[in-house]
């Protein structure tokens, strides 16, 4: 038959298992799994004492093993704020530790109450799962919202049940009681405490798991560098928007954009300088194209940006104020850090019938014609030579 002490050493086994799954993501860098797994780390401690209780002293198994699982909860805590980038309120947790272990030691030793005992734990652990639960917000990203979600109903039904625990064992608190007893109400309090920390920490581990996936998929689909977006995915844009255009007649619109003269800058003011121009670039053309717009570094200083939705005239209308907002002049104090640069852009609009590779030559070739034009300005593929140049020449008329 299950014992209260048998449930003690499975709820044991699950947190070493929950501190192994947290050791696989040290590596990960993400915040908040040092103080998680130092948590599960004592409770593992914590639940070996509580299963030595009669062969060990009580200051062992009851104070020292007690006092261990308050830092757990704690741990537990500190671990969501950090993950989140929140304050650890550090005096508060250890403030509220220290009053809870003051009456487990009050009603031990002074006045001997076991039921009062578990009712001044019970309260410092339901206060913390229920600051967790506040802590964790609903998210918006996709790839969290279940792991914030089983991470909020968790803490709050663990809070709720430890408010239950702590006032079924106060109104009894005059009664004599022992907790290792194999009672049906020991045994569902005994498996409601010490599995708490599996539970949150499998809510931890799953939250830790989306943020991975989603740092990952950022890092796959943005140029390191400036934050744009990569080639690949920019194609991969570029294939659903050219669908959805073709499938609903709508105009599909591409602006390649080249800084001039970027070689120039590069020898003159060093590499370091050039990443600094090119972040400035992306930073500027965001702050110009809409939401909906797709900016990306194709290689090099040659940027695009995709426009759906639009018509000729407001293509243009784009790239004129992305050229205008490009135009970064001398600075007016030496060394104050700015660059000057500018930028030559090609503009095409999607033909019916047309392929992307197709649009995509048109507007290098446009984009070859504001080079070849005097650099630092717009020009689109109706207005540029109508024979296509071939890439590679395109490329090597850019500086």
């Amino acid at each position: 038959m299950l014992s209260t002490v048998s449930l003690m050493l499975v709820t044991t086994a699950l947190s070493v298992v929950m501190l192994l799954v947290l050791s696989s993501l040290s590596g990960s860098k993400v915040p908040g799994i040092r103080e998680w797994g130092q948590s599960n780390a004592l409770a593992v401690l914590s639940l070996l004492l509580f299963s030595a209780r009669g062969f060990l002293p009580d200051l062992l198994t009851l104070e020292l093993a007690n006092a261990l699982l308050l830092v757990t909860i704690a741990l537990m805590h500190a671990g969501f704020r950090r993950h989140l980038g929140l304050a650890v309120p550090a005096r508060a947790l250890a403030a509220g530790a220290v009053a809870a272990f003051a009456g487990l030691v009050f009603f031990h030793h002074v006045y001997e109450s076991l039921s009062l005992r578990i009712t001044s734990v019970s309260i410092y652990h339901a206060t913390v799962c229920f600051a967790i639960w506040r802590t964790v917000p609903h998210a918006s990203e996709r790839r969290l919202r279940y792991p914030f979600a089983f991470t909020r109903i968790t803490a709050c039904l663990l809070g709720y049940g430890h408010v239950f625990r702590g006032l079924f064992y106060a109104v009894d608190a005059w009664e004599p009681v022992t907790l290792i007893a194999p009672a049906t109400i020991n045994m569902i309090f005994v498996a409601f405490g010490t599995l708490a920390m599996p539970a949150l920490t499998l809510g931890a581990v799953m939250m830790a798991n989306g943020r991975i996936l989603i740092d990952t998929a950022y890092a796959a689909e943005h140029d390191h560098l400036t934050g744009a977006l990569s080639r690949r995915a920019f194609f991969e844009a570029a294939a659903r928007e050219l669908a959805r255009a073709q499938r609903h007649d709508s105009g599909l619109g591409i602006l390649l954009v080249d800084a001039d003269h970027f070689k120039r800058i590069n020898d003159t003011y060093g590499h370091a300088a050039g990443d600094q121009v090119l972040r400035d670039l992306v930073r500027r053309t965001q702050e110009v194209i809409r939401k909906v717009d797709y900016c990306a570094r194709l290689g090099g200083e040659e940027f695009a940006v995709l426009v759906p939705d639009a018509t000729r005239e407001s293509a243009h209308t784009v790239a004129e104020r992305l050229r205008a907002a490009l135009d970064r002049g001398a600075p007016d104090t030496p060394g104050d850090g700015e660059i000057a640069y500018s930028v030559s852009i090609g503009v095409a609009m999607l033909e019916r019938d047309e392929s992307f590779a197709s649009l995509m030559q048109r507007a290098d070739a446009a984009l070859y014609a504001a080079k070849k034009g005097g650099r630092n300005r717009v020009m689109a593929a109706d207005d540029s030579a109508h024979t296509p140049a071939r890439r590679a020449k395109g490329q090597a008329g850019r500086a």
